[in-house]
């Protein structure tokens, strides 16, 4: 049975030790599509493995409706802030599919949600960083949990060919007070990576980062970065890619 405690330990856990994360996004040319970040913490799991073993914790492969989930905790959720509620509000459209295996080193988060266009969506990150909120450990700040709740802002368009994701900083001494609260978790941090991969309809014609690779058929970007350098600086990741006709 699916350990809402134990997950809950393990995604705070996820946001202050070294870590990889992947934004996907498939993208249809009406405009719909898929949006989902994927993280994989095997390593953390490898240091982590034998002694969850000894308390007893049993594997997990589970799925979420967070819609579902929002509705069952409704009368404590009515006791959270109106913004912590409408964080949370946020997290409806989404499903997490949870892989934790002590006895294999395997611990994969995959939270994903559906759009009907891109305007619809918004940082995935931070959809990440309130998932870990909604369990006991929802007092306790991360190092990173701040980074995008206030001080940055991301959009996503796609229009006439032209796909755009644009970070923007809207309160420069949130962002400030959040770098400075990683100080001490960067030796934590220093080999975590942060990916994009986007599929698209088409072939990509040309993208605004020159370190971009691509599939084989050209309609998948690759795009990674230091996890330190985006959390410092959130327009790195900031990239426009224009499709074939």
């Amino acid at each position: 049975m699916f350990k809402f405690r134990f997950w809950s330990l393990l995604l705070v856990l996820a946001l202050v030790s070294a870590c990889n994360f992947t934004e996907e996004i498939y993208v249809k040319e009406d405009g719909s599509g898929k949006i989902s970040i994927n993280f994989d913490g095997s390593e953390m799991m490898g240091m982590m493995g034998e002694e969850l073993n000894k308390s007893g914790e049993k594997a997990i492969d589970s799925v979420i409706s967070f819609k579902s989930f929002l509705e069952e905790k409704k009368d404590s959720i009515a006791t959270l802030s109106a913004e912590n509620q409408a964080n949370l509000k946020k997290l409806e459209p989404f499903e997490m599919h949870m892989v934790m295996n002590p006895e294999t080193n395997e611990m994969k988060f995959d939270l994903y949600r559906d759009f009907d266009d891109l305007n619809e969506i918004s940082d995935i990150f931070k959809a990440f960083q309130d998932a870990s909120s909604l369990g006991p450990g929802s007092k306790k700040q991360s190092p990173t949990s701040n980074l995008s709740n206030q001080a940055t802002e991301i959009d996503y368009a796609f229009k006439a060919n032209s796909f755009k994701r644009t970070a923007r900083v809207v309160d420069s001494a949130l962002l400030k007070q959040s770098i400075d609260s990683m100080a001490g978790a960067e030796m934590f941090l220093s080999g975590s990576t942060y990916k994009l991969k986007y599929h698209f309809p088409k072939r990509v014609k040309s993208a605004s980062v020159e370190a971009a690779t691509f599939s084989a058929d050209g309609k998948t970007l690759y795009y990674e970065v230091d996890f330190l350098s985006y959390m410092k600086n959130p327009d790195t990741l900031n990239i426009e890619v224009l499709l074939e006709e």
